[in-house]
């Protein structure tokens, strides 16, 4: 069967991602989510790019383009960034858990990128991240190198094609190994989900029932249809646009008001030693898109949360 893989370059328009001496991630990963996908295009895959120039998206916006294709595998590629310049190297790949078909393809991934000449820094897992919670499939996030590193830069710019070519190999040899039947999606989906991941994400608390020092504005549930349910747990989960977070309660509500000004379902949600600023609460991944995207058309920083 022909697999379909959307591939996302991170970040991109207005969102540049890590940035170093003039270059950045965006365009790294433009350049190598396009090169990554001609070669498996080459070899029979159906594959879908979230985007193919330098536009602006959102992590959610990211996600919902593969639900929306029903893809077969989802994977966003990356570079990573230290706190100080040269502190780090190698290639990282971040998952939702650690099972499945995903840790497989991940480790082969990372091999195949170790053998070009990177140093392997291994797995991480990142059940917070959107666009690996928030995938209907198997999902990757793939760190190719620290873009603050001299050595990763210059093993990515001389060695590109090979890199290129190590990302797609491992992509494939995990889908379709050496004497093996082809993986169905179905079975791709069993195998991703036979074991209970490591990680629950907690069910949020129903509306108005949230804790915290004092009385804090009760979320609002906003009209949805079918809910999306967090894959392996049946669980309801609420998608909510955050705009801010802040440690004074007094800084957070002046927020909340211009939010409330502009006619916005906006509340706050005390969590984490944290006063958060959140608009509507979702039960479906697009309708969370949308509102993200009215957020920030009205000059809001804006961001999924779960």
């Amino acid at each position: 069967m022909a697999y379909k893989i959307v591939l996302d370059a991170g970040h991109g328009g207005s969102n540049p991602g890590a940035v170093y001496q003039g270059r950045r991630e965006s365009d790294d990963t433009l350049k190598l989510a396009t090169a990554v996908g001609r070669i498996l295009e080459e070899n029979g895959y159906d594959v879908v790019f979230t985007r193919t120039t330098d536009t602006t998206q959102s992590v959610g916006q990211k996600a919902a383009i593969a639900n929306e294709e029903q893809a077969d595998l989802f994977i966003s590629i990356h570079r990573n960034a230290a706190e100080y310049p040269g502190q780090y190297s190698g290639v990282q790949t971040l998952l939702y858990d650690d099972s499945g078909m995903k840790r497989q393809m991940a480790d082969q991934i990372n091999e195949n990128l170790a053998n070009v000449g990177f140093r392997n820094a291994g797995i991480s897992i990142r059940p917070n991240l959107v666009v690996l919670n928030s995938t209907e499939m198997p999902s990757l996030l793939l760190e190719v190198g620290f873009i603050d590193s001299e050595k990763d830069n210059a093993l990515l710019d001389s060695r590109f094609q090979a890199i290129a070519q190590a990302i797609a190999d491992g992509i494939m040899e995990t889908l379709e190994p050496a004497g093996s039947t082809p993986m169905s999606s179905t079975n791709m989906q069993d195998m991703d989900t036979e074991d209970i991941p490591p990680y629950t994400r907690p069910t949020p608390p129903p509306p108005g029932m949230w804790t915290g020092p004092d009385t804090v504005r009760p979320m609002p549930v906003l009209p949805d249809e079918e809910p999306d349910e967090e894959p392996g747990c049946g669980c309801k989960v609420y998608y909510r646009v955050q705009t801010g977070a802040f440690s004074s309660r007094e800084n957070a509500e002046q927020q909340l008001q211009q939010l409330l000004a502009d006619g916005l379902p906006a509340y706050l949600l005390y969590t984490d030693g944290l006063y958060k600023v959140q608009v509507g609460a979702f039960l479906k991944l697009t309708n969370a898109i949308n509102m993200e995207r009215q957020v920030r058309d009205l000059g809001y920083s804006t961001y999924i949360t779960t």
